[in-house]
C-alpha cells in the first residue's frame, strides 16, 4: 500500500473535520472504513454541475458530468479523476471488494464495482460523508 502525501493523526483529522463542518459520520467512514447508510447522504440524490472533492484534503476526485443513478443509496460516479484514487482488494464483511480511498490523503471513499454505465463500465459507490461539492463557476 502506497502511503499517502497528507498524513495526520486521529485528533488532527476530527479537529479538521469539525473545523469545515462536515457531517458527524464522515471521521468514521474516512478514517476507519465506515459505511453509511443507503439513501441517507446528502450527495445521493444531488444532480447540480460541478465537482466532488475529498472532504478530508480537498482533492478532486470525480466530475459531476459522470455522476448516474445507479438505485443503489450512495452516490455512484462512472468515472474518476486521473490519479485521484487509489484501490485496493477489501476482504471485510465475507466479501472481496475493491476499496476506494483518496490517493492523496488516504481516507475512505467507498468501493468501485465492476456493473457501471458505459464506456467505462464501472461503478464508482461513494459515502457522501467523505465527499465536498464544489458548484461550477456562476452555479448556486
Amino acid at each position: 500500500m502506497t502511503n499517502p502525501r497528507i498524513q495526520k493523526s486521529d485528533a488532527e483529522w476530527k479537529a479538521l473535520l469539525a473545523e469545515k463542518g462536515a457531517e458527524p459520520a464522515a471521521f468514521e467512514v474516512t478514517r476507519h472504513a465506515a459505511t453509511e447508510r443507503p439513501f441517507t447522504g446528502k450527495y445521493e440524490a444531488h444532480w447540480a454541475d460541478g465537482s466532488y472533492h475529498c472532504v478530508c484534503c480537498g482533492a478532486k476526485l470525480f466530475d459531476s458530468g459522470t455522476k448516474f443513478d445507479a438505485g443503489c443509496g450512495w452516490p455512484s460516479f462512472s468515472q474518476a479523476v486521473p490519479g485521484a484514487i487509489t484501490e485496493h482488494v477489501d476482504r471485510s464483511h465475507g466479501m472481496v471488494r475493491t476499496e476506494t480511498v483518496c490517493s492523496n490523503c488516504g481516507a475512505h471513499l467507498g468501493h468501485v464495482f465492476p456493473d457501471g454505465p458505459a464506456p467505462t463500465g464501472l461503478r464508482y459507490c461513494m459515502n457522501s460523508a467523505s465527499l465536498d461539492f464544489a458548484p461550477e463557476d456562476g452555479q448556486a
